[in-house]
């Protein structure tokens, strides 16, 4: 039963306290040991680091007159831990509370001294953050839903002018095929068709209550839908008519096209300081206020409803 024991700390020393920058010698990790009542010596402690390795743990040792050794490869490096828990830091639909819960798993895949490293929570609560904790859930019955291929139910709030939550047309209960997820302006929406809509429609999962999977069988997805095609479409999230609209742009705002509208978008020379794109979106204040904010430098040139539409809500600030 020691020799387990004894095996299993050497491992949880290793693991928790080492890495390239902090390796440790058979005397240190003995030390260890000695502290939670096991007793070893050096011949033991290398043959189970050696058991170790050939369990597959990636068991390093840095040879000299004290050898030293550390974890190598894990599961994740720190540059990936750090990434993911930036993420998490940065996205608004996941709770402060979440935050610090998903951030001190994501440490527990490095060692120790790294893991000091990712207590950056500098923001985490001082941002906007969702407060809705059952959003978590949410997610993971959408995803059961659309794997067994069923409806779900759910209803469906907003914010009075006095801040207070109320149902949508009164508790309406939604029947809902859900398609596909997407993360957008740091909120969550889910994509399918909307019964009462009759269309495919998205819905924000923080805005969602009391969802439940039904037992009817999902519509299914259209042949050749694409979550891609759609998010560029229905533009920012904000629906509206669609329309396909040709911009005259500045040649500095390529990166800006692309950005949101990809490279495969339509593109041609309109003079030597200018492109014109060919896009499909859905004609929104989004979409408007999304041109505006490129200060006159992308101008909406057709349909004549687009350009219509943004004199129009141009008029609106004056």
């Amino acid at each position: 039963m020691n020799s387990q024991k004894r095996l299993l700390l050497t491992l949880k020393y290793l693991w928790e306290k080492t890495d390239e920058e902090h390796p440790a010698t058979l005397k240190e990790i003995g030390e260890y040991l000695q502290q939670n009542g096991i007793e070893t010596t050096r011949k033991t402690l290398q043959a189970d680091i050696n058991l170790l390795t050939e369990f597959g743990i990636d068991v390093i040792c840095n040879h000299s007159t004290q050898n030293q050794y550390h974890i190598g490869e894990r599961v994740f490096e720190i540059p990936e831990v750090k990434l993911l828990v930036d993420a998490v830091q940065s996205a608004r639909f996941i709770t402060a509370k979440k935050s610090k819960t998903l951030i001190k798993k994501l440490s527990s895949f490095v060692g120790d001294p790294q893991a000091d490293i990712l207590k950056r929570q500098l923001y985490v609560d001082h941002r906007l953050k969702a407060e809705n904790e059952n959003i978590y859930f949410t997610v993971d019955l959408i995803h059961q839903a659309i794997q067994l291929k069923k409806r779900v139910t759910f209803q469906y709030y907003y914010y009075t002018p006095n801040k207070k939550k109320e149902l949508k047309h009164n508790g309406k209960v939604y029947v809902f095929s859900p398609f596909a997820l997407i993360w957008n302006d740091d909120s969550y929406y889910v994509i399918g068709y909307s019964d009462s809509h009759q269309k495919i429609v998205k819905f924000r999962i923080d805005r969602i209550y009391g969802m439940k999977i039904s037992d009817k069988f999902a519509v299914r997805k259209p042949e050749g839908f694409k979550v891609s095609d759609y998010f560029s479409q229905v533009f920012s999230m904000y629906e509206g008519t669609e329309s396909k609209i040709t911009l005259l742009c500045e040649n500095e705002l390529m990166t800006y096209v692309i950005d949101r509208f990809g490279e495969n978008v339509l593109v041609t020379p309109a003079d030597e300081d200018h492109f014109s794109a060919t896009v499909k979106v859905s004609l929104s204040q989004t979409f408007y206020g999304w041109v505006f904010s490129f200060g006159g430098r992308m101008k909406i040139q057709a349909p004549p409803e687009a350009v219509d539409g943004f004199q129009k809500l141009l008029q609106k600030f004056q």
